[in-house]
């Protein structure tokens, strides 16, 4: 897939088929390059690149076309591919400089390219071959100026470590697309919650630990945990494939026959990112997954071509959690949400988890901003729900990151406990949905979550007794801030 630069009509146009519709960035994961050593496929990854920069300065289309993969040729024959770069790609002039900007899923790099006339940003991912799939030319926007005016804030400034964490949240909160900033920390015996910015822009009023955000990808630990305790229940096994609980007329796909619960929670299923027919079905191209309910996903799977070889590779994909949720929903009978408030939420106390909020408590639900720093409207779902829909609080976070990181013979701690368990090593380290990090060498739990309008991090180390959590309603991610809160705390 490509996007070629036009300048004639100084905007993108759509090269392919497959992205003759609107491009929706669905990704809720980011493996900030700051939490670990660069992974090896984000080094071939760069390797790629390099030798695509070679031959993009030397004009060479066939060495390029020669690095792409099946479904990337699939797409678009060599003449056409030789006439589109001659055409828009090498009129750009010489690539000169460029620099890596993000890695997102431990899959997809986006580099900022300044060729001679113009700078621009170019995503490239690999499919399991190590060859080209994903080639994406878009417009790049330097980034607003930072606010002038400091931010309010409730951190006293009283402690060094009050005066460390002001420091780094403020490179985060004064940027000029950020509106409100929640941080919980952990450490030990003590819990500190420090509130930046505002619920809404201009109306002064500070975020608390109280306010309603959505926390993206972060559902992925509570549907991860309701797998696990399900299955210290036996009555799922994580092995389990998952035809076993799907109707006939979609167990028949052969593509289906391999994969296990387990694949659908650690992304080892090979499923796409996310269903190939959901931006079709997208009534609203700034809330996807509205409408995107069961009789589309079982659609979906009857035809469905997996990525990869169940449980072999790693690729993080939003339709396996989805599908994991609705099969759990299968087995007790009960919605997405009833699990969660029953087994999770009930037990300990966290009264302020939802995926639906009601009148009375609508009003605690922040305002979100997406990625310029306009509002933007907070993400619905329907069948896919288990992979994103949550809305949680600080204070509701936080219990759920103590109540991870503590030791118990209830039925809730050990499958927290089950969670934790390293499933997959392959690249990323990984148990249920909990991706495990480094930090200065030591390992932490992790997750975060991105809409459209919100990012949140999470991470906790039962040893050291320290956990971090960070809310925030704009789309600009928080995982930076978050690498930076953990490595003060050490």
């Amino acid at each position: 897939m490509i996007i070629i630069y036009s300048k004639n009509a100084n905007s993108l146009f759509i090269a392919f088929y497959s992205l003759m519709k609107k491009i929706i960035v669905i990704l809720f994961i980011m493996i900030p390059l700051s939490l670990s050593a660069q992974s090896q496929q984000q080094q071939k990854v760069d390797s790629v690149f390099k030798i695509i920069v070679k031959y993009f300065n030397a004009k060479n289309a066939d060495g390029i076309y020669n690095m792409a993969g099946e479904n990337f040729q699939k797409e678009i024959s060599f003449e056409a591919f030789n006439n589109l770069a001659s055409k828009q790609l090498f009129t750009l002039g010489t690539l000169k400089v460029w620099t890596l900007l993000n890695f997102v899923n431990n899959n997809a790099a986006t580099y900022k390219a300044k060729f001679d006339k113009i700078t621009i940003q170019i995503q490239l991912s690999l499919d399991e071959k190590d060859k080209i799939e994903l080639f994406l030319f878009q417009a790049y926007n330097e980034p607003a100026p930072n606010k002038t005016a400091l931010v309010a804030t409730s951190n006293p400034l009283k402690t060094s470590f009050d005066l460390k964490l002001d420091s780094i949240a403020r490179t985060y909160i004064q940027k000029a697309n950020t509106v409100g900033l929640c941080i919980g920390i952990i450490n030990k015996d003590k819990t500190s919650i420090y509130s930046y910015g505002e619920t809404i822009k201009r109306n002064g009023k500070l975020p608390d630990a109280d306010n309603f955000f959505e926390i993206g990808s972060i559902t992925k630990t509570f549907t991860a945990t309701l797998l696990a305790y399900y299955a210290n229940e036996g009555l799922v096994s994580l092995n389990d494939p998952i035809t076993k609980y799907l109707p006939d007329s979609v167990s028949e796909n052969p593509e289906l026959k391999s994969i296990t619960l387990l694949n659908l929670s650690n992304h080892t299923s090979g499923l796409e990112q996310i269903p190939n027919d959901l931006i079709k079905n997208a009534k609203d191209a700034l809330n996807p997954y509205k409408n995107y309910g069961k009789e589309q996903i079982m659609h979906y799977l009857k035809t469905c071509k997996l990525q990869s070889k169940p449980g072999e590779a790693y690729i993080y994909s939003n339709t396996a959690v989805g599908l994991l949720g609705y099969i759990l929903e299968k087995i007790n009978g009960k919605t997405f949400q009833q699990m969660v408030t029953q087994i999770i939420c009930k037990p300990l106390g966290m009264f302020s988890t939802d995926q639906y909020l009601n009148p009375l408590l609508a009003p605690r639900f922040v305002q979100v901003y997406n990625a310029a720093g306009e509002p933007t409207p907070a993400w619905d779902f329907d069948v896919l729900a288990p992979c994103g829909a949550l809305r949680s609080t600080l204070n509701d976070l936080l219990i759920y990151t103590k109540s991870n990181m503590l030791s118990g013979n209830d039925k809730l701690s050990k499958a927290f406990k089950l969670t934790q368990k390293v499933t997959f090593t392959k690249d990323v380290k990984i148990g249920l949905a909990w991706h495990i990090i480094l930090v200065n060498g030591m390992e932490y739990y992790f997750h975060n979550g991105d809409t459209y309008g919100s990012s949140s991090f999470l991470a906790f180390s039962p040893e050291k007794s320290q956990g971090v959590v960070i809310l925030s309603n704009a789309a600009e991610r928080t995982d930076s801030i978050g690498a930076a809160v953990l490595k003060a705390l050490q």
